[in-house]
């Protein structure tokens, strides 16, 4: 066998391996992830919508909430809380908003995924209506109030008095098939 033909016999072999591992990072580790995230609790990934049953406040403890807004790095928008933070008692069902701004002259489509800080409080940081369940499309240049509405576990440890939430809000356009127009 010719050097050339080895060469291109490795280069196939190199490509393909690449190929192969973007193909991992992409679709197989998310699911991954997001399944060692729910067992360990680990990751600050919240739960989704949550259904308030005859919850009882606990007046006598108070837990201040911080909010938090990033973009990814394609992203364009402008994204921030109104308030930078709450002081809620546990079992008190509490609403505020987010700002966004679609600063592009295109029609766009973001996604916003949770974090929350310290990391094992997601299981009593419960979200019964929020922006983030569901994609947010936005038209050039146009602004939207995005509501949050929460309640802190009154089962929460006694020696965790803040946690911090955090949005970060990712472009989504090229994964919707339906125009924004349609999607409002």
């Amino acid at each position: 066998m010719s050097l050339a033909a080895s060469n291109r016999k490795l280069l196939i072999k190199l490509l393909l391996g690449a190929v192969a591992m973007f193909a991992f990072a992409i679709f197989v580790l998310p699911p991954i992830y997001t399944l060692f995230c729910e067992i360990t609790g680990l990751g600050g990934k919240t739960k989704g919508e949550y259904t308030a049953v005859d919850v009882r406040v606990d007046t006598s403890r108070e837990v201040t909430v911080r909010f938090v807004a990033s973009n990814n790095a394609l992203m364009p928008w402008e994204f921030r809380p109104t308030m930078d933070k709450v002081v809620v008692h546990p079992g008190e069902p509490t609403e505020i908003t987010y700002f966004a701004h679609n600063t592009t002259s295109e029609d766009m489509v973001s996604q916003a995924i949770p974090s929350l800080v310290p990391n094992n409080m997601a299981d009593y940081f419960h979200k019964t209506e929020c922006f983030c369940f569901d994609n947010q499309p936005l038209a050039a240049g146009e602004q939207a109030e995005l509501k949050l509405v929460f309640i802190v576990d009154p089962d929460l440890p006694a020696s965790v008095n803040s946690m911090t939430l955090s949005y970060t809000l990712f472009d989504i356009t090229d994964r919707t098939a339906v125009p924004v127009a349609q999607i409002q």
